[in-house]
């Protein structure tokens, strides 16, 4: 870059949106229930990141291009505003709703249990969509940048337009939440019957580790579960005990009717086997993002220090050959659903979002996929991320994406017998090596099984200690 360095920007305690009414960023830190506590401290507009000012590619950004070409246009619907039209134009479909309730979005002045805010979302792009709302909400996935965040206003005009966050949104969406940098996250909190969470009850961010147990405040939720319990489709009455729910009362919903008026919503459900894919997905991507950011500031710096030691350009320190390892090992756990909390009872969906999302593949020559569900015992009937396809796995630093494929490698091998792994037996590692060969046939750069002509990737990093 040329010119002056952008100013620096930590998001923290001292953190301040750069614009807007001072209304906003209150709602904005009440939504989150940030009260002074300590932040994630990631310095989002220095060198390498500039995470403001570096063009992005994501689908929004792409979007926004064909609108200004007049290669597309968006429709305006006096109920839903841009909501169809914007959905239909980034591919995401209508059968991955969700409903959450709780104020936790800086347009929460209009949300509650009776109007809830509804979500939609692909592999790359969330949508939120409120009742009345002054705008839709967009977290867009940029493969080198991570999550970007979009508003577009809902007043039909000639032009409608994508307008990018600059400060409010990171205020929650890039914390100790979102491994510190600008990410998705599911929150599951104590709410009480407007829809106000009860933050000093405690709150969860959920993932796929979770205990069903912390999963769903605030959310309505429908689906068939057994005799495992949430915390959604019921709010805290008692204010004098905040976090006492009637789990069973909420348990196993397949119709809100009675609960909420479903009839301003693009369909009636609030489906549990897309929360179930929402919550994997977010955290799956922060994992990928973190790396990715991680190793791009480990690099630079060993840039700064070799043109200041007169060492060879390449050089790669001890320091970030331990960072790359950390944050791929990390990564690979999740990717391979390490922690993954164990389901107790089948659970099924209500809309058509399981069918729909499986039926995106890739497929090998055997009809499997890592989409295909399984929903009975664990999530997926192959444990490892779809998003190994995505983007932003593809675009992540060689050093550190190296360190990962070699080491799945190994595990799905047998090379690395670790514990950690030992949820996979060796069908699952067998069918998830096969599944990648055929699908994602460059992810070794060699066939998998040929270890022989493939090396040691990480020979080249001769003092990097595999586990």
């Amino acid at each position: 870059m040329t010119g002056s360095t952008p100013t620096d920007r930590r998001v923290g305690p001292a953190a301040r949106p750069k614009a807007g009414p001072v209304w906003l960023a209150c709602a904005v830190l009440a939504a989150c229930g940030w009260g002074g506590s300590a932040r994630a401290q990631v310095e989002l507009d220095r060198a390498p990141i500039f995470y403001d000012t570096t063009p992005t590619n994501d689908p929004v950004a792409l979007l926004q291009a064909q609108l200004d070409a007049g290669e597309r246009e968006l429709r305006y619907e006096p109920e839903h505003g841009y909501l169809r039209s914007a959905l239909e134009a980034l591919g995401v479909r209508d059968s991955s709703q969700v409903l959450v309730n709780s104020k936790t979005s800086f347009q929460l002045q209009k949300i509650s249990p009776r109007r809830p805010r509804a979500l939609y979302f692909d592999d790359r792009t969330h949508v939120g969509w409120v009742q009345g709302g002054d705008v839709i909400e967009v977290m867009a996935t940029d493969p080198v940048q991570g999550e970007v965040f979009y508003t577009l206003a809902q007043k039909q005009r000639l032009r409608p337009r994508f307008v990018r966050d600059r400060g409010q949104c990171i205020i929650c969406h890039a914390s100790s939440r979102t491994q510190g940098v600008p990410g998705g996250l599911v929150r599951s909190v104590f709410v009480d019957a407007g829809g106000q969470p009860r933050y000093g009850s405690g709150t969860f961010n959920v993932d796929h580790r979770s205990p069903f147990s912390q999963r769903w405040g605030g959310w309505y939720v429908t689906g068939t579960h057994g005799a495992m319990r949430h915390m959604g489709n019921v709010v805290a009455a008692d204010p004098d005990r905040p976090d006492e729910l009637d789990r069973e009362a909420g348990a196993n919903v397949t119709d809100l009717a009675g609960r909420v008026d479903t009839a301003p919503y693009l369909t009636p459900h609030s489906d549990i086997v897309a929360l179930m894919v929402l919550e994997h997905q977010t955290q799956m991507q922060n994992h990928i993002t973190f790396a990715g950011y991680d190793c791009r500031s480990a690099t630079h710096y060993d840039g700064v220090m070799s043109e200041a030691l007169e060492r060879p350009a390449d050089y790669v320190s001890e320091s970030t050959l331990r960072r790359a390892a950390s944050a791929g090992d990390r990564l690979l756990r999740y990717l391979l659903f390490a922690d993954e909390f164990p389901l107790e009872a089948p659970v099924e969906g209500t809309s058509s979002f399981a069918e729909d999302f499986q039926a995106r593949g890739p497929r090998d020559s055997k009809g499997r996929s890592l989409r295909d569900l399984d929903l009975r015992t664990r999530m997926f009937r192959h444990p490892c991320s779809y998003l190994i396809y995505s983007p932003s796995f593809d675009a992540l630093p060689p050093l550190v994406r190296g360190y990962v494929v070699d080491r799945l490698h190994d595990v799905l091998t047998g090379k690395d017998p670790g514990g950690e792994f030992a949820h996979l037996t060796p069908d699952d590692r067998r069918a998830i090596l096969e599944i990648l060969a055929e699908t994602k046939p460059d992810l070794w750069g060699t066939p998998p099984g040929d270890r022989a002509a493939l090396g040691s990737r990480v020979g080249r990093y001769p003092n990097l200690e595999k586990r």
